[in-house]
């Protein structure tokens, strides 16, 4: 109890090189006479479950599976504690040294101690454990589509802060709080992203006014690196700062400006915010703006779209309906087949984009359409299409009103593309009950390095 509330740096036994390797447990195990436990699985949040000689679980940050460890509880609970590691006995041989020097602090990744391997592996479960809940079976042929695991993430917000002290900080959320970490060094952004980091933090420190800066955004696309500042009130002496250090650095910039209803303001040239994706040997290049919804992982997003098209198999006589669309990610490949594609997306500005891009593209067979998939009328409307191949990507709430709806459908394929494996899994609970079955599964690895996990189910109707 002497350690409760209280975190102190995991350090690894002396000579752990010639320790044993401790194998997974597959039932409870409890702990040892020196009060140790051994690490039976991961939890869906990436910490180690362990249980005390009395039954009692414990939640453990930075422990693997197979690891006998020195737990100090930090936070007690009535069903469970949760604790972090006071001593490393034996490692697994799965532990790894993490990249960066922010990792156990700050709260964006939460798995760098662990081989890519094994976090592609625990994805996997996590996936199956949530179809399971629903009486579920993931495929045996289940796949895993990932790229390197650093130097991916090619958007990312960092939160600003004046502390009372006056003190500038410039960085993510720590773990578990929302405490504003100092972020020097982040493994995980691309490059000339990570490169920025440092400069940002001298330029707001150069501010007249850094408390009217509420946070800073990250883009990189095919035009180079861009900088959107939320700015709440004007400042015309730190615009003129901002605009010097955009031109310093070769970078795009704008500002929204304002606490309510913000306007984008470009500070520079405004840039053609844009990515490319590869379909069936065509070159596809799309454009989004400031607040667009895109994928973080350019490589893996390609493996998405490389994946969906082998499953989906669309033919020159295919109707396919985009539900989700964004900007037409998943639109525009699909169209490369030769068939007819309606995109649907809730946000009028990114249905525009949308249109644009397959303009852009030369895909007449492209139609853009505006619609609130929350509500029954606005689904129906658009399964009176009589879509063949139907393909959705929802936010995190899931597509309860669309499933319970292709549920009752007679649409052949469905392909299911989901950000958060709980909501997926009663979707597809739904959609099994309506006599769908799951031919394929893959999880994709968009965010390496963490415990989030990004999934794609392929439905077919039985008989």
């Amino acid at each position: 109890m002497a350690m409760l509330g209280k975190r102190r740096t995991a350090r690894p036994a002396s000579g752990t090189s010639g320790l044993r390797q401790a194998n997974k447990a597959t039932s409870r195990v409890v702990s040892g006479d020196d009060d140790s436990v051994v690490i039976e699985r991961l939890a869906h949040d990436g910490r180690g479950v362990a249980h005390r000689a009395d039954g009692k679980a414990l939640f453990i940050d930075r422990a693997l599976p197979g690891e006998r460890v020195l737990p100090a509880v930090h936070r007690q609970r009535k069903r469970f504690d949760e604790a972090h590691v006071r001593e490393l006995l034996e490692a697994s041989d799965q532990r790894v040294e993490p990249a960066c020097r922010h990792f156990g602090q700050c709260g964006g990744c939460d798995l760098q101690h662990l081989a890519d391997a094994g976090q592609r592996q625990h994805k996997l479960a996590v996936l199956g454990e949530h179809l399971a809940r629903e009486a579920l079976a993931l495929p045996a042929s289940a796949e895993v589509l990932a790229a390197d695991g650093h130097g991916y993430r090619r958007r990312a917000r960092l939160g600003v802060k004046v502390d009372a002290q006056g003190a500038i900080h410039l960085g993510f959320r720590g773990k578990g709080s929302h405490h504003l970490l100092d972020i020097h060094q982040c493994t995980i952004l691309v490059p000339r992203l990570a490169a920025l980091l440092a400069p940002l933090h001298h330029q707001l420190a150069a501010l007249e006014a850094p408390r009217h800066v509420g946070h800073i955004e990250l883009i990189d696309s095919d035009a180079g690196a861009t900088l959107v500042v939320r700015q709440l009130r004007e400042h015309s002496g730190d615009r003129e700062r901002w605009q010097a250090f955009a031109a310093e650095r070769g970078v795009s910039l704008a500002w929204w400006l304002g606490r309510e209803a913000a306007q984008l303001e470009w500070l520079s040239v405004a840039p053609e915010l844009g990515y490319r994706i590869v379909a069936d040997g065509y070159d596809l290049a799309l454009t989004f703006a400031p607040g667009d919804f895109v994928q973080v992982n350019a490589a893996v997003n390609q493996r998405l779209i490389d994946t969906a098209l082998a499953w989906l198999a669309p033919t020159p006589a295919a109707r396919v309906l985009d539900l989700y669309a964004g900007v037409g990610n998943l639109s525009l490949a699909l169209a490369c087949r030769g068939g007819e594609v309606l995109g649907v997306e809730g946000n009028p500005a990114m249905v525009e984009r949308l249109a644009a891009n397959a303009r852009r593209n030369g895909l007449g067979n492209v139609e853009a359409r505006q619609s609130d998939l929350n509500q029954a009328a606005a689904v129906s409307e658009v399964l009176a299409w009589a879509p063949n191949l139907v393909v959705l990507d929802p936010p995190r709430d899931g597509a309860d009103t669309v499933c319970t709806q292709l549920a009752a459908s007679r649409v052949p394929q469905l392909l299911y593309i989901a950000c958060d494996p709980a909501t997926l899994a009663r979707d597809a609970a739904r959609l099994v009950q309506g006599g769908y079955r799951i031919r394929r599964a893959a999880v994709a690895d968009m965010f390496a390095q963490t415990a989030h996990l990004e999934a794609m189910l392929l439905f077919e109707r039985s008989g």
